[in-house]
């Protein structure tokens, strides 16, 4: 015998034990209680968790490395590996695909080489900007130009504020030794505008060199300007210091009103406003290490 709830039992069904029904996607009612069970296809496998990797910033590949520093092209720094041209921290590495760290030492046919990136950057430099830090009232020149990789450049030569003209900025320390050394074959080209005209036995003075502070100066041509006054001078010189060229002519009592440098290496301000700047070309930078 069933054993009684003690409450009689009506035909209705308590709000409470009533089945909670919906409609699945078919349109057909079932309760909460009974519903389907998933279907799993036999195919379907449990999901593999994916574990990255890190890989260390300061590691890059020694043919990146090698290309990086400007000796060569990625592709040629291949074969130069493979032929045993380059060593890392002393050893000969031969692998492709070797990564080396930024802390590495390595030597590409006998010569160390350091992975930034070089870069040329030409400005036609306005007033009051200048290379020295001491220069009052100046801005810094390097205010006036942006690194496309962020390195850090310098100035070939110094500019005071008062001089315009072309600077060229790069972080090649091989392309800075070669402009700023005194054998150096490069000339420059400045136009100088004085304060009063240049007489003629003071041009011919400078055309034959002059002696300054002990020193013999000499030019490769001077000039004056076809359609202007006795007092715009062209001076063409191997020397990328324009105190040398403000010198010349403060020697002989003449005082320098404009200095502007208008060619530098073969460098031209053509398509080149005052203020402005440029990466320079592979070309032109090919023509500045062969210059």
């Amino acid at each position: 015998m069933r054993k009684s709830s003690g409450a009689k039992r009506s035909g209705k069904v308590s709000e409470s034990k009533k089945p909670d029904f919906k409609k699945n996607e078919s349109g057909k009612s079932f309760s909460s209680e009974n519903k389907p069970a998933p279907k799993f296809s036999r195919t379907d496998k449990p999901k593999q968790q994916v574990v990255k990797i890190k890989s260390d910033k300061d590691e890059i590949r020694l043919n990146k490395y090698v290309a990086n520093s400007g000796v060569c092209s990625r592709r040629d720094a291949d074969i130069y590996i493979q032929s045993g041209n380059v060593k890392v921290n002393g050893e000969v590495v031969t692998e492709m695909g070797h990564k080396v760290k930024l802390t590495d030492v390595v030597n590409f046919d006998g010569v160390n080489i350091t992975p930034e990136k070089k870069e040329y950057i030409l400005l036609n430099k306005p007033k009051n900007f200048s290379t020295e830090k001491n220069d009052q009232g100046a801005n810094n020149v390097l205010q006036l130009i942006k690194s496309p990789s962020n390195v850090r450049l310098e100035p070939i030569g110094r500019m005071d504020k008062t001089t315009t003209g072309l600077l060229l900025f790069t972080n090649d320390p091989d392309m800075v030794r070669k402009f700023t050394t005194p054998n150096q074959r490069s000339s420059k080209i400045y136009q100088v505008s004085l304060d009063k005209n240049l007489k003629y036995e003071d041009l011919e003075k400078i055309q034959s060199g002059i002696t300054i502070e002990g020193h013999k100066v000499y030019v490769e041509e001077v000039t004056f300007i076809d359609g202007e006054a006795k007092s715009e001078i062209g001076v063409k010189m191997k020397t990328s210091n324009v105190k040398v060229v403000r010198n010349i002519f403060e020697h002989l009592k003449y005082n320098v009103i404009k200095l502007d440098r208008v060619v530098f290496a073969g460098l031209t301000k053509k398509n080149l406003p005052r203020g402005n700047w440029r990466v320079l070309t592979e070309q032109e930078v090919v023509n500045l290490k062969n210059n």
